[in-house]
């Protein structure tokens, strides 16, 4: 099993896992004023959503003089451009001038802008995740909670034209637990998506993972039992039931499961890091 098969399950939840196997796999526990038992939840912030032209100026500031030139033929052409192909088709040159550059919050931007006149679910959805890639990498809680903002209208969107998509929900509901001020509002996304589908192991990691990091470490433990029923020996599953167990103080039990979940991993890299994990709390 790869490693990012092992830990992928949602672009907004994959960062977390991956920090708890690679590198302080034993999770922090915040104490929040707001936190409701069972919730994980953010850090207060009174941050006002940086505004993109602000953004985009700034950004400009630090391209190459010869590439201003094109940057400017292409916002020409988006805002004299009367036939929406030639819109969609300068905001995607756009994007991948941007990309180019390195300007990854920009680039997120006109292709989301592409995305929403094209109405098109997999770009819709491509967009948001190019913003939700680059959530961990920003400092500026302004300029996050702009991403977070422009994320969560391209998953309305891309939701509005697929229904049934639960996966694209798992996105919306982790971001929201994440990165807003409304983390019951995402914990009932992911409820709901978990309750009608109990084999969608995205949702229960997802909801586990939450249970974790806000210290209700028993509901993990149980959510995870009941997926290890349906799926024995998952190890993903047994991952996570290792760090509850093993940040309620129970490194027995928690070693148990890890050694359990190690011989089911073929990637060298992560059973080195699992070992190391197994060491740390023996």
């Amino acid at each position: 099993m790869q490693r990012n098969q092992l830990l992928l399950i949602g672009l907004g939840v994959a960062a977390v896992i991956a920090l708890f196997a690679f590198g302080r796999i034993s999770p922090k526990v915040h104490d929040h004023d707001h936190a409701a038992p069972g919730m994980a939840m953010p850090q207060g912030n009174t941050a006002t959503a940086a505004d993109f032209k602000d953004l985009l100026q700034k950004a400009k500031e630090r391209v190459p003089a010869e590439r201003l030139g094109e940057i400017s033929r292409l916002d020409n052409a988006v805002v004299r451009g009367d036939v929406q192909t030639q819109q969609i088709n300068a905001y995607r040159q756009l994007y991948l001038l941007w990309d180019g550059l390195n300007e990854a919050p920009i680039a997120a931007h006109y292709a989301g802008e592409a995305a929403k006149l094209e109405n098109s679910g997999k770009n819709l959805t491509f967009a948001a995740n190019l913003f939700l890639e680059h959530l961990s990498h920003t400092q500026d809680p302004a300029v996050k909670l702009w991403e977070v903002s422009s994320a969560l209208e391209l998953l309305d969107r891309a939701i509005a034209l697929e229904p049934g998509n639960d996966t694209l929900k798992l996105r919306k509901g982790a971001l929201i637990v994440d990165y807003t001020g409304e983390p019951m509002k995402g914990i009932g996304i992911l409820r709901e998506v978990a309750e009608k589908n109990p084999d969608f192991l995205d949702a229960q990691l997802t909801l586990a993972n939450f249970s974790i990091k806000s210290g209700q470490f028993d509901k993990a433990i149980e959510r995870m039992d009941k997926v290890l029923e349906r799926t024995p020996n998952e190890p993903k599953a047994l991952f996570l039931q290792a760090v509850a167990y093993q940040s309620k103080g129970e490194n027995e039990k928690a070693v148990d499961l890890l050694r359990q979940c190690r011989k089911m991993i073929k990637d060298p890299a992560l059973a080195a890091e699992i070992d190391e994990y197994i060491k740390s709390i023996k």
